[in-house]
């Protein structure tokens, strides 16, 4: 095939994905201004498609030798998902397949949820007594490679799909671990993992109502309404809400979770092009322990529907909240399939706090911060050790300590202590 006609065939798929990207990153208001007849957004968004035109073309044309125009554009294109946000992904027409392919092999897992994070997948949380948890990986690990395949050059819904399949099955990749620069190799294998329980507990002679959901489904959330209404008829007057590591779920529960604790004000907001704009008020008819003493737990495995919830209680001044920063990933996505057999998973919506920041940008901060003892370790480890740069291959199962000192937690107790309980008025 001629060059040129290489180049134009290129810098049309280019077009395409900037015209399917219309509802989510602006384009939307290229109608408007053309209408108008000024067109500034019209020439300002065409003026980055000729531009792209004129360096594919300096590549082809100028390079030290003939490149393969067809990775480069992939690699411009993953890019620009990429630069929009952490979750949208640039799927090539081969990586789509191999997309659904895995999508439809099986629901069994090793128990990680990832992101992308400095353009690696980073992993945000760990499900308790999963292969991934009994061999050792913890949160904070960095994926540097999924079977041959680098994570960087990997878009993020593929490779949430590549540490799925079926039961029984293999996933092999390397990991680096925070404070270290050796990747370690594994190979582990998938299992149907059931969804985490939620943990209730009594602290301070059963005044402390502890709950620690696994996840935010709709089952989940009942199950904490049931535990709080029946708090009303027993001992425990204060609640201690642990979202450490809860990185799944659903934002209209995580909604109805956070009105469990507000009779009055904003929760959150949807913000979109395309999406419905929707703000969450809080229900007082839905409040349940709105005048009970509360304190939240959090870190930077706090994901998704857990930090709405976060923000709310931090932002409405319910409680205190102990921790680390939350990870930052709020967004309503969707598929968009392409013409050429590629696809794009695209934020089309996301998600605000109370004040209005947009979470994925600005995650929830605790007013009592608190490090783990695994970050403060990681921290203070030796980068210089003198161990080659050959990856080892580590064992599938690593023993744990029996007993860990949660410094988080006891910090949240003693805020707790120092709280008058309530009388909590029973519910009709």
């Amino acid at each position: 095939m001629p060059k040129p006609l290489k180049i134009s065939l290129l810098t049309i798929s280019v077009v395409l994905a900037f015209v399917l990207l219309a509802g989510g990153i602006g384009l939307r208001g290229v109608r408007a201004a053309d209408v108008d007849g000024k067109g500034g957004a019209a020439q300002g968004a065409y003026s980055q498609i000729d531009v792209y035109r004129q360096v594919l073309g300096h590549i082809q044309s100028d390079y030290v030798t003939d490149p393969k125009l067809d990775v480069v554009t992939n690699g411009a294109l993953r890019g620009l998902l990429e630069a929009l946000d952490s979750e949208s992904s640039y799927m090539s027409p081969e990586q789509y397949k191999a997309y659904k392919a895995d999508m439809a092999e099986g629901n069994a897992s090793i128990g990680l949820t990832v992101a992308k994070r400095f353009g690696y997948a980073t992993i945000v949380a760990v499900q308790p007594q999963s292969p991934a948890d009994k061999a050792g990986i913890t949160d904070g690990d960095i994926i540097i490679s999924l079977g041959k395949q680098s994570s960087h050059e990997l878009p993020l819904a593929l490779i949430r799909a590549m540490l799925n399949g079926k039961p029984g099955s293999n996933v092999t990749f390397s990991i680096v671990k925070p404070g270290t620069t050796k990747p370690v190799s594994y190979t582990l294998v998938r299992a149907v993992l059931t969804a985490p329980v939620l943990v209730d507990e009594k602290y301070d002679d059963g005044t402390v109502l502890y709950l620690k959901p696994g996840t935010l489904g709709h089952e989940q959330v009942s199950q904490i309404e049931q535990k709080l209404k029946a708090m009303q008829k027993g001992t425990a007057k204060k609640v201690l809400l642990d979202l450490r590591d809860v990185t799944g779920g659903d934002m209209h529960e995580a909604v109805r979770l956070a009105n469990f604790f507000l009779d009055k004000g904003k929760i959150g907001s949807l913000e979109g092009q395309t999406v419905q704009h929707e703000v969450f008020t809080a229900d007082t008819a839905k409040a349940i322990a709105a005048n009970v003493p509360l304190a939240v737990l959090v870190n930077n495995g706090t994901a998704g529907p857990a930090e709405l919830v976060a923000d709310a209680l931090i932002e409405n001044h319910r409680g205190d909240a102990v921790g680390e920063r939350s990870f930052g990933e709020a967004s309503e996505l969707k598929l968009i399939e392409l013409p050429d057999g590629g696809a794009l998973l695209l934020a089309v919506g996301k998600y605000d706090s109370p004040s209005g920041k947009p979470i994925a940008e600005d995650p929830a901060a605790p007013n009592v911060v608190v490090a783990t003892a695994a970050e403060t370790a990681a921290a203070m480890a030796d980068e210089d050790d003198d161990e080659d740069d050959t990856a080892v291959h580590a064992p599938t199962t690593v023993t744990k300590p029996t007993a860990q000192k949660d410094d988080q937690l006891l910090r949240a107790l003693d805020l707790l202590s120092e709280k008058h309980a309530v009388v909590v008025t029973p519910q009709s």
